[in-house]
C-alpha cells in the first residue's frame, strides 16, 4: 500500500539516504550530496516535501518549489526534485508523487506547475507527460555529462 504525506523533521534521514542512492547523472547534472548531507535546510522544509511511504518505509519524495520568488510569480510553483527508490519503481508511486504535488499546488492556488528534467531521462519524461505535462521550451546541449552533451527540458502542466 502507497501512502503521501507531508514531509516531517523526522523524515530527514530517509530523505538523505534516498538522495543518496537516487543522485546520478540521468537525474540531475549537478553533483551528488556528500554522504551525511542533512536533506532539509537551505531553502527545503518539510512542507515543501511530500512523501511517499510503501508498506510504512519511506519509498520517495517530491519537493515543491516557489519559481522566482517575486509577486509577478506567485502563481507557478516548482517540482524542485522528485525520487523514488530504486527498489520500489514500478509500483506506482512516482505517479501518485506527482499526482500529489498538482494537487498541492493546487491548493496552494497554483495556476502552474513546472520542472526541468534532462533530455535522456525517458522515463521521468514519460511519466511527466502521462501527468498532463507539456514540453514547453528546450535548452539544447545544456550540460555536458558523461562526456556527452544533454538537453535540459522546461516541463509545464497547466492547472487552471
Amino acid at each position: 500500500m502507497i501512502e503521501t504525506r507531508t514531509a516531517t523533521t523526522a523524515d530527514d534521514g530517509a530523505l538523505a539516504r534516498l538522495d543518496e542512492r537516487t543522485w546520478g547523472p540521468d537525474t540531475s547534472p549537478a553533483p551528488a550530496p556528500a554522504p551525511g548531507t542533512p536533506f532539509f535546510g537551505e531553502g527545503t522544509e518539510p512542507d515543501d516535501v511530500l512523501v511517499a511511504e510503501h508498506d510504512g518505509v519511506v519509498a520517495g519524495y517530491v519537493r515543491l518549489d516557489e519559481g522566482f520568488g517575486i509577486p509577478a510569480h506567485r502563481h507557478v510553483l516548482v517540482v524542485g526534485g522528485l525520487a523514488v527508490d530504486p527498489d520500489r519503481r514500478r509500483l506506482g508511486i512516482g505517479r501518485q508523487l506527482v499526482d500529489a504535488a498538482i494537487a498541492e499546488a493546487r491548493r496552494r492556488g497554483a495556476r502552474k506547475l513546472t520542472l526541468r528534467v534532462l533530455g535522456h531521462n525517458t522515463g521521468a519524461r514519460r511519466l511527466y507527460a502521462s501527468c498532463g505535462f507539456a514540453v514547453e521550451g528546450v535548452l539544447q546541449d545544456e550540460f555536458l555529462l558523461g562526456g556527452e552533451y544533454v538537453d535540459d527540458l522546461l516541463l509545464a502542466c497547466v492547472l487552471a
